[in-house]
């Protein structure tokens, strides 16, 4: 069997979710570099040229990293990415997503996890989300669009000692009505 696309342009009613390329870095810094954005995150530092340089490198290099474009202004507003595909598991893990906040509390994130889920549904039975312990934005974000809170706390060598909650969306549920959550 083939390797999936990890890399594909996914288009939506508003916005673009295309590969990341490196020709991105200034302006998806500019739109980054809000502190607020990394607030209750656990790597709060990401809003600095140093942090977020990492960030940005780290999706560039991962090969299944996306920018977010809003269609009506041809901008970026955010970045996600794949990580972590497992297919004994039938999962991959959606994350280190960002949204900037002129687009917060408005579709932009049902809208992007949609097209990241349809998509992911292709070549998986469950899509994982890695959110901090105190990032209680993500935290209730997951929960709108029907990410279910696996029991317990979790650490990964990746992040080191920091705790974090995974949430889940199975296909059979998604297909079920819960995409219509994230609709």
């Amino acid at each position: 069997m083939s390797e999936p696309d990890f890399q594909p342009t996914l288009t939506g009613p508003t916005i673009i979710v295309r590969p990341i390329a490196a020709d991105d870095w200034p302006e998806l810094f500019a739109a980054g570099s809000d502190p607020e954005i990394w607030k209750v995150h656990p790597v709060h530092d990401r809003y600095t040229e140093p942090g977020f340089r990492k960030f940005f490198d780290g999706a560039i290099e991962s090969k299944m990293g996306f920018v977010f474009v809003d269609q009506s202004t041809g901008r970026l507003i955010g970045s996600s990415r794949y990580y972590g595909y497992e297919p004994a598991r039938s999962e991959i893990e959606i994350g280190w997503t960002f949204i900037v906040r002129s687009h917060w509390g408005g579709r932009a994130n049902r809208e992007v996890k949609r097209l990241m889920l349809d998509h992911a549904f292709t070549f998986v039975d469950t899509v994982v989300f890695w959110v901090g312990d105190h990032n209680w934005r993500s935290q209730g974000a997951m929960t709108k669009i029907g990410g279910v809170r696996r029991e317990g706390l979790f650490t990964r060598e990746l992040s080191g000692d920091r705790p974090y909650y995974i949430f889940e969306i199975t296909k059979g549920r998604y297909e079920q009505g819960g995409r219509a959550l994230v609709g």
